[in-house]
């Protein structure tokens, strides 16, 4: 009977078209190209690093995409049974036609050949797409992307800040700041006024957000423009800050960046709790872990200060989902926003989706965002979190409280699509 239940749920969410609200396209090149595009993500890479691989194995300078692939084949065995392993398999099975039930050393060179052939077609990128069923895919943009050369009601852009809050001291960082806004910044009201012109570059382009991933320690407070002076004559004079400027500097900015989210009503997307260079020696993208010592208390400050400006947090743990259940249970500006990252695999996803969907108003779920550098990955990851909402739905709501199969599906849609164009924007 749940079983059969759970289809009839996962029925109609299977068939919706969808927005993905984060993602790290990069527009002019969305699709891959080779295999080595969806193997090389940063997934494989760490799981098969973690594995035993060698990392020069796997970063070796001007290897093929080919051999890339073939390197990476044999450490496949001991991924199998990840979730990660899932989406690589079921996007073959989908998009390349492979029939086998495993990625071998006897199989991988037909497949990577048919794939190739699949991917070197002129609508590939537009096949993806329609065989996803995606209708809108938002970006994560730098602050200097002169945003041209795409569709940006197809691929959304999304104003990234994290260099802007985290590092001006680096020069390379401040000048493209001065090139990209004509403004070289003195004193805080010539930064702030630097922010502004990006801003207004991003809304002439139909920005849906501003966005940025935050260490553990950070605890955003307003800086006042006195207080902000000096330290920004300090760094735009190339000269090295203390550790308590540097925190005034990025406090600054950052309260700058909600203030200017309120002046052009945009979401604020928080991704909290990254701590940077863990693991040193890991390969590219996987030096990265989560840090239980962040609490979103660190944000009440900045919670209280905008209610004109929704929210939508991403946390890293399950200890933070909690947290993030309760602030969105209270802050009618914070909304919980998808599955990040170490969090993103179905034990974590079903427990995370049930405490949120028990507790937290239904309009301020975002469901899912697959967090993608490649087009391919939406199907596999929307797909697995499309079947346990469908599960949750079908044991705590349908069985568990007696709802019509139909109430839950529209509960399910306003999760998985609903709330995305409520909260950033309608589909057009």
């Amino acid at each position: 009977m749940t079983q059969s239940l759970i289809a009839e749920i996962f029925e109609p969410l299977q068939s919706m078209r969808l927005i993905d609200p984060h993602t790290h396209i990069n527009p002019l090149q969305a699709a891959s190209s080779t295999l080595a595009d969806i193997l090389g993500y940063h997934y494989y890479t760490e799981l098969a690093h973690s594995a035993g691989m060698p990392k020069v194995r796997i970063e070796e300078p001007g290897i093929s995409p080919k051999e890339k692939v073939g390197r990476l084949v044999p450490w496949l065995a001991t991924i199998e049974n990840t979730a990660q392993y899932s989406w690589l398999l079921e996007m073959c099975q989908v998009f390349f036609d492979f029939k086998d039930d495993r990625i071998t050393e006897a199989n991988w060179e037909s497949l990577y050949d048919y794939s190739l052939k699949k991917m070197q077609a002129a609508d590939w990128e537009q096949t993806v797409l329609e065989r996803t069923g995606l209708d809108q895919v938002y970006l994560t943009n730098d602050f200097d992307d002169p945003l041209i050369g795409f569709d940006t009601r197809k691929y959304v852009p999304c104003l990234r800040t994290d260099e802007l809050v985290f590092h001006l001291t680096q020069p390379v960082v401040r000048e493209r700041l001065q090139k990209a806004t004509g403004v070289n910044p003195g004193n805080s009201g010539s930064l702030k006024r630097a922010i502004g012109i990006l801003f207004d570059h991003f809304k002439k382009h139909g920005v849906r957000a501003c966005a940025i991933s935050l260490p553990p320690d950070f605890s955003p407070t307003m800086i006042t423009a006195t207080a902000a002076d000096g330290v920004v004559a300090k760094v735009f004079s190339g000269l090295e800050l203390t550790t308590d400027e540097l925190s005034v500097l990025s406090r600054f900015v950052f309260w700058s960046l909600a203030e200017f989210c309120v002046e052009h009503r945009l979401p604020f997307d928080l991704m909290i709790g990254v701590n940077r260079r863990v693991y040193e020696d890991g390969v590219f993208q996987g030096l990265d872990l989560f840090d239980n010592r962040v609490s979103l208390i660190q944000y009440k400050a900045l919670f209280n200060a905008f209610p004109q400006v929704v929210f939508p947090v991403s946390v890293l743990s399950e200890t933070s989902n909690q947290e993030l259940v309760s602030y969105s249970w209270i802050f009618p500006n914070v909304v919980t926003c998808g599955h990040w990252w170490y969090s993103n695999i179905p034990v974590y996803i079903e427990r995370d989706t049930r405490a949120r969907l028990q507790a937290v108003p239904q309009t301020k779920q975002i469901g899912y965002y697959s967090d993608m550098y490649k087009l391919e990955f939406a199907l596999p990851k929307f797909a697995m979190y499309r079947r346990i909402l469908a599960k949750v739905l079908a044991e705590d709501f349908v069985a568990g409280r007696r709802w019509s199969v139909a109430k839950a599906v529209s509960l399910g849609k306003n999760v998985l699509r609903g709330n995305v164009e409520a909260i950033f924007g309608k589909y057009e």
